[in-house]
């Protein structure tokens, strides 16, 4: 009874809770058909809305660096989501109408039904929801702050030789203490390919880097235009960013990168550009950040701060000839057994040039006989822009580098080393002459000034990469000659005119038609025997010919050369005399005459009044200089007899020193004395004496002994003193001259040679040491001490302890790059402690087998690029080292040349007894 009863109530409260919902929400069943039409009419309109949104963000994320909001991806994931939902209610529909009676206002099931209708009541608000949300998107994209990837990676071909260069530079990346780092080099050297592997590499190298960027900079680009193309990469360019300001562009740009770990890739880069206007941070410690840039100029880079600064050199000869090969392909370096002979010899012609070895070895690729490719010599050779690629890729490109010089006169003064022949090395000073007779320079008081001028303009070249240079020479690199020559050869592109053709075999000059209108003419290193027609230069400023075989020069040779300034003989040996129509040439300036055959002057030469240097060097020959030539001369300012067997400062030459003596612009004297009586005379002479820059002092005589010393001249730069008798009285008279004390009494005062930098010494028996001279010429650069039988050390330490503020101040030396010893059998060190070679270049240390310490230690290996120590086995080992650590520091880089030799070759071959060149860059 008690369970029926409480089944009873069950039921009776189910039953009236029905009843309740069904008088309540009458509607779920009476209108379900009603509400099903609806809901699938909603869905469809739904369906449409979010497809119309999702194509309106599919076209909107095709432009660069747009992403479809997360609001919208988030309301079309749940349209998807619904709609899967709705379309199973609406397929339930047919079986829940067939459930409906009495007009569809009730339900055989009513309960099921009335579930059922709630359900499709509840998707219709869901469905309205969601449609009232999508109409109301006005953006459905917007750009991302980032690009999607960290770097973009760019298109680039193979590339061979240039992994050193790579690592290098990619080393430098990854070092935290530098921040910005600069390459340079000539044009076609390969920088941007280089800058373009960095950038690539960024994909696959592990790094924590946010963004890479990169620019193209180019020549005489905007700022606003760098800021573009940044902005472009971080993705900040909106509608509204072209109406910003410069300031306000930087400042937006610099809200992005400084919350970033970036690099910045810069390339091709003519002119200073200041990041910090563009917006870029400045790269530290504390961002860890990176610009990396490439320009043509190492000028460039001291004006961005680049810490670390990397020139881009040509390749190396292997490397190169695997690039050009590469180019050429397989299949035509072996349709002949000669072609890769001739290969070689092609790609030599591209100077280890990147941009020149790939454009030739194209143009050879074709080339299927030996005859082609001796054609192709031939032509690289002797006109290098009509060679396929040259003058419409190569020279053009190159030219950018000369058409950002300064000015015409940086201009000219490069175009004038193209006069040169190939691989020559070019003497600073002859630039200099050469500049000053053809009045390219400024006008000076004094060379000196003129000098300091020619070291800037070589700067502006060396800087721009269109020279290399070293100490006091430059080279021009083989291609950029040819394209110098190219310019020079068309009047319209340079002003100037030049017919050169050096190296070439020549055995007579060009027909006179290419003379006529020539500026500069230059047939050096030839074979031409004669000069017999007359040709018509009124334009001709300057001619070389320099290095034939000149025996004879014609009267009429030089009769129409009204204007010529510099006129270079040298090194023609056979040449004898001069013609006596030199007396025409009344606007020379300039004559070298050195190395030639000249037994004698032309009296006609006293014409030349307006000559300014006149070069008599090694003129072996020369007998005799006709009264009153020198004299003639009254605007000489270089007179250079160093050499030559004219006995100037002879006793029967009084007359002749008068006139020396006469001439009050001469500020450059060089020559050689040959006996004591010549020496002591030429000292006397104060005059002689304080514009000497180049004395050669060559004695033979056994009985030699003078008292150099009293010599005094600040401007002296050479000496060279060889003898083979006694040089006793140099080492006394210092000796003497130390223990006196008081530093005003010591030589010092009497040996003043603080000009002098570089000396040879050779053959003096006498000599134990060379205290006496580097104490007095500590600005010595290059010394050479050779064949001294008793030199035992080259600076003696103790010699100097009576002199305490001297040893104090002494920093011996401190310039020298370069120290040659050979053959000092009894040499038993350089000097006492270790010293400091801050610019060293080459140590060369040959026969001198007593030699038991070098002046090195641990420290000095630091920041060397390249030593090389080569020496016996014995030499070595017996060597003493200030400490363990110096010894193992220096050990990798010596390299045996052998055991050491039987005793019996000690002395007639002392030189192989103990050889060490040490070659390094401090």
């Amino acid at each position: 009874m008690g369970n029926l009863f409480s089944v009873s109530l069950s039921c009776d409260a189910i039953a009236f809770r029905c009843w309740d919902s069904f008088v309540g929400r009458k509607h779920y069943v009476s209108k379900l058909q009603e509400d099903l039409e609806a809901l699938d009419s909603s869905l469809q309109d739904l369906t449409s809305l979010k497809n119309d949104v999702k194509r309106r963000a599919e076209v909107a994320e095709q432009q660069p660096q747009m992403k479809r909001l997360d609001q919208v991806q988030i309301w079309i994931s749940r349209v998807d989501t619904i709609e899967a939902q709705v379309n199973q209610v609406v397929n339930d529909g047919p079986q829940q109408i067939e459930k409906l009676c009495c007009g569809g206002y009730c339900s055989k099931y009513y309960i099921s039904s009335y579930k059922y209708g709630k359900k499709v009541a509840k998707k219709l608000v869901e469905l309205s929801e969601l449609k009232n949300r999508g109409e109301h998107f006005e953006e459905v994209a917007a750009k991302t702050l980032l690009p999607p990837a960290l770097v973009i990676e760019r298109l680039l071909e193979p590339t061979v030789g240039m992994e050193t260069m790579f690592d290098e530079v990619w080393s430098h990346i990854e070092n935290e203490d530098l921040g910005v780092i600069g390459l340079y080099g000539m044009g076609g050297v390969g920088k941007t390919t280089l800058l373009t592997n960095i950038n690539n590499n960024f994909q696959h190298a592990p790094n924590d880097f946010n963004i890479v960027i990169w620019i193209v900079v180019s020549k005489d680009i905007k700022l606003e235009i760098i800021q573009d193309k940044i902005a472009k990469e971080v993705g900040v360019i909106d509608d509204k960013w072209k109406d910003k300001e410069q300031h306000e562009k930087a400042q937006e740009i610099f809200g992005i990168l400084s919350k970033k770990k970036f690099v910045l890739l810069l390339d091709d880069m003519w002119d200073w550009v200041d990041l910090t206007k563009v917006g870029v941070p400045v790269s530290n410690q504390r961002n860890n950040s990176k610009i990396v840039f490439t320009t043509r100029s190492e000028d460039v880079c001291g004006r961005m701060g680049a810490q670390k600064k990397i020139r881009v050199k040509c390749l190396d000869w292997y490397k190169a000839l695997n690039l050009f090969q590469e180019k050429v392909g397989k299949e035509t370096l072996s349709l002949h057994p000669d072609i890769p002979k001739l290969a070689e010899a092609v790609a030599k012609e591209c100077g280890g040039l990147p941009l020149a070895l790939v454009t030739v070895g194209r143009a050879m690729a074709c080339k299927k006989t030996p005859e082609e490719w001796n054609h192709a010599i031939h032509v690289l050779k002797k006109s290098a822009p009509e060679f396929s690629g040259m003058g419409d890729k190569v020279f053009p490109l190159l030219k950018f580098s000369y058409d950002n010089l300064p000015c015409q006169k940086v201009k000219s003064c490069f175009l004038y080393c193209a006069l040169f022949p190939e691989d020559f090395s070019i003497s600073i000073d002859e630039l200099l002459y050469c500049w000053m007779s053809e009045e390219i320079l400024n006008k000076y008081v004094n060379v000196d000034e003129a000098r300091n001028e020619v070291y800037d303009i070589l700067g502006t070249l060396l800087n721009a990469c269109l020279l290399e240079g070293e100490g006091d020479i430059v080279k021009m690199h083989d291609v950029i000659r040819d394209m110098a020559l190219w310019l020079a050869s068309d009047p319209e592109k340079t002003k100037e005119s030049f017919l050169v053709q050096t190296g070439a075999q020549l055995i007579e000059a060009p027909t006179l038609g290419k003379w006529e209108n020539s500026k500069r003419v230059s047939f050096v290193a030839n074979r031409i025997e004669n000069l017999v027609e007359t040709p018509k230069s009124p334009n001709l400023l300057t001619l070389f010919l320099r290095d034939n075989n000149l025996k004879m020069i014609a009267e009429s040779f030089i009769d129409f050369m009204p204007i010529l300034r510099v006129l270079d003989l040298s090194e023609n040996k056979d040449l004898i005399r001069l013609p006596s129509g030199v007396s025409k040439l009344v606007s020379l300036q300039h004559l070298n005459l050195s190395r030639t055959g000249i037994r004698e002057l032309p009296t006609e030469l006293k014409a030349l009044t307006r000559l300014t240097y006149l070069n008599l060097e090694y003129t072996a020959e020369l007998e005799f200089i006709p009264p009153n030539t020198l004299s003639s001369f009254r605007r000489l300012e270089v007179l250079r007899m160093s050499g030559s067997n004219y006995q100037l400062l002879s006793e029967d030459n009084e007359a002749m020193i008068e006139e020396l003596k006469g001439l009050k612009q001469l500020d450059i004297f060089t020559l050689t004395v040959r006996s004591i009586t010549c020496l002591e005379r030429f000292v006397s002479y104060r005059r002689l004496l304080t514009c000497t820059r180049n004395l050669n002092i060559e004695v033979f005589d056994v009985n030699f002994d003078v008292n150099l010393p009293t010599m005094k001249s600040k401007d002296l730069d050479f000496l060279e003193i060889s003898n083979y008798g006694r040089f006793k009285q140099v080492e006394n008279y210092w000796a003497r001259q130390a223990a006196k004390g008081p530093r005003n009494s010591m030589v010092i005062d009497r040996l003043c040679l603080l000009g002098l930098q570089s000396v040879v010494i050779s053959g003096f028996s006498s000599l134990t040491d060379l205290t006496w001279l580097i104490a007095n010429a500590q600005n010595i650069t290059y010394l050479s001490v050779d064949g001294c039988s008793e030199m035992k050390t080259i600076i003696d330490l103790k010699k100097l302890l009576k002199v305490e503020h001297m040893v104090e101040e002494w920093k011996p030396f401190a310039k020298l790059t370069h120290l040659i010893l050979s053959q000092l059998p009894v040499l038993k060190s350089i000097y006492n402690n270790p010293m400091n070679f801050p610019y060293i270049k080459e140590i060369c240390i040959s026969g001198c087998p007593s030699l038991e310490k070098l002046p090195f230690n641990s420290s000095c290996a630091q920041g060397c690029y390249t030593i090389l120590i080569e020496g016996v086995d014995a030499w070595w080992d017996g060597l003493k080292w200030e400490d363990q650590l110096a010894q193992n520091v220096f050990l990798p880089f010596f390299r045996s040349t052998g055991a050491t030799l039987p005793g019996f070759f000690f002395f007639p071959l002392g030189y192989f007894w103990c050889t060490a060149i040490i070659v390094g860059l401090f």
